[in-house]
């Protein structure tokens, strides 16, 4: 049965999950890619590592905090730990640096930028994507993903 402390929890761990591995990404992505492809594809090719680390921790999250299918509980989830990654980011960004968050937002490449806004939208979106793509069932009959 889902509480709001297990909602607390889930937002916790989706956000530790998503940032966690962007941050790891970001590790090898900065000093290795960077200088021989350039900001912008290193980001890009980073892009569907990313989904699909979305994807499976919201499919962890649900699964894990027994999320019910119902929009409101899900899109919650979603754009609190969207919340917190966006924080986390800004708050990162300007401390390693040293830039205002202005100037961090303004460096952002303008095609690389869109396409990590429109990852950032399917990271609030996909705990509640989930309910439109069932799984088969499990055992003991739920449909739930």
């Amino acid at each position: 049965m889902s509480t709001p402390r297990a909602y607390f929890k889930a937002v916790i761990v989706y956000f530790a999950l998503v940032l966690g591995t962007g941050f790891v990404l970001g590790a090898v992505r900065v000093p290795f890619l960077v200088p021989r492809l350039g900001e912008r594809y290193a980001e890009l090719l980073e892009m569907p590592i990313m989904f699909i680390v979305i994807v499976l921790a919201a499919r962890h999250v649900v699964r894990r905090f027994s999320l019910p299918p119902n929009a409101s509980v899900r899109l919650l989830i979603g754009f609190a730990a969207l919340a917190l990654a966006v924080l986390a980011e800004l708050l990162l960004a300007a401390a390693l640096q040293d830039v205002s968050v202005a100037q961090y937002i303004a460096s952002r490449d303008p095609v690389s930028g869109s396409v990590y806004l429109f990852v950032l939208l399917l990271f609030a979106l996909m705990p509640y994507m989930l309910t439109r793509f069932r799984s088969a069932p499990a055992p003991g009959g739920h449909r739930e993903v």
